[in-house]
């Protein structure tokens, strides 16, 4: 008799089970597999950063903190392109220093930096740009240098470089979706005239100068 109970009583728990497994109830998310990169890539290179900037110098430490950030990672092995199953292609499309504050006498106290970068994988083994993902965006506000607490832009590029070379790896290792780049609407939008160098405001003029 105790066995027959047991039977009868079986399919009952397996659907409490199942119930239980999908959250007791609750709405299921669905959530669609990330497109990350064909299993016959297992050894990636990092080209040189391309930089299209007026501003000098920004692609040599951007492309070590990138090597280093995949490095960290470690899932994937870092070698020379000749090597390497796939290539990481980095270009810096824009780099825009725009002053937010001012003091008393006009003179800058704060800024807002952005830097922007395109992002492409290359399947060496087809010699064809598996994906791309444009507008990368880097951003930082800071106080000038001069004041306590403040930083230099170099420092202020430094901490942009960390997020770029984050958002890098992930959307290389974790797939379409993983970072999304700025569209081109908001780039228009909130481009200052001149990139790369601080807009003076507009000073009042003194009718009589004498």
């Amino acid at each position: 008799m105790k066995q027959l109970n047991v039977r009868r009583a079986l399919p009952g728990l397996l659907f409490c089970l199942v119930w239980m497994g999908c959250g007791g109830g609750d709405d299921i998310l669905y959530k669609p597999a990330a497109q990350i990169l064909p299993q016959h890539i297992k050894k990636i290179a990092i080209r040189p950063v391309v930089n299209k900037t007026q501003q000098f110098g920004l692609e040599d430490k951007l492309t070590l903190r990138i090597r280093d950030e995949f490095l960290r990672d470690g899932r994937y092995q870092i070698l020379p392109e000749s090597l390497a199953d796939g290539v990481v292609l980095v270009t810096v499309t824009r780099y825009i220093l725009t002053p937010t504050q001012y003091d008393s006498v006009m003179t800058n106290t704060a800024y807002k930096l952005r830097v922007m970068a395109d992002l492409q994988f290359i399947d060496r083994s087809r010699n064809q740009i598996l994906w791309t993902e444009p507008n990368l965006e880097g951003i930082q506000s800071y106080t000038a240098s001069t004041l306590a607490g403040g930083i230099t832009e170099e420092q202020a590029r430094e901490l942009i470089w960390e997020i770029l070379a984050h958002d890098v790896v992930k959307r290389t290792i974790e797939g379409f979706g993983s970072v999304s780049g700025t569209s081109q609407r908001g780039i228009s939008s909130d481009t200052p005239p001149s990139e790369g160098t601080p807009s003076m405001p507009n000073r009042p003029v003194n009718p009589n100068p004498y």
